[in-house]
């Protein structure tokens, strides 16, 4: 096998992942980055057709990233107004095997209407958010699950930075996460928490 049907099996894995990803922005790019390379291949072993059809699915991947990301979107908090409302109760029974799959030791039962919230955008539901806290000046993050089809991190950034405020205000200065979970501890260290120790479960992130 010769460098150049490296590139071409390189480019046909791309796209074929690209397809099963539920996220449309990632689903792009990821696209992008398997027509580019495949239409490489098409131009290196002179398939012309190849090269034109995957140059153009570049160029409509690359409009519709920059679509995307031009695009202003409305976000808000939604407070829980009550632990057995029935918004509450239809979203944790349509997401409870994701929810548990990074929050094992969720318990919707322990959940405190006046520390937890929706968040909103362009006002759909697309995560839940609850903490409690562990002094007056503390508070540990129980649940801050994002619905897959928008995990890419806009929702964290309104929470964690744009609405920090929502913690200050009620005297909170340090947010801490527990997790084992590897996917989640890669999403803390993304949006500014710091791991306790080396190999450690324990977040912690100062506003």
């Amino acid at each position: 096998m010769n460098y150049i049907e490296i590139i071409g099996y390189i480019g046909s894995a791309l796209v074929a992942i690209s397809l099963m990803m539920k996220n449309i922005y990632y689903l792009r790019r990821i696209n992008l980055i398997g027509a580019a390379t495949f239409a490489t291949y098409g131009l290196l072993v002179g398939a012309i057709p190849v090269f034109i059809l995957n140059s153009f699915i570049s160029l409509v991947d690359i409009y519709y990233i920059i679509e995307m990301k031009k695009k202003k979107e409305y976000f808000t908090l939604l407070p829980i107004e009550k632990s057995d409302s029935a918004l509450l109760l239809k979203f944790y029974n349509f997401y409870k095997s994701d929810i548990y799959k990074f929050f094992p030791k969720f318990d919707i039962h322990q959940i405190d209407e006046d520390k937890s919230f929706f968040i909103l955008r362009n006002l759909i539901p697309v995560g839940l958010f609850a903490y409690k806290e562990i002094n007056k000046n503390e508070i540990l993050i129980e649940l801050d699950y994002a619905i897959p089809d928008y995990r890419d991190l806009k929702n964290a950034r309104f929470v964690y930075f744009a609405q920090s405020q929502h913690f200050l205000k009620k005297g909170y200065k340090i947010l801490k996460a527990e997790t084992d979970v590897v996917v989640h501890k890669k999403y803390l260290l993304k949006i500014g928490f710091k791991n306790l120790s080396n190999n450690s479960n324990q977040f912690v992130k100062n506003i």
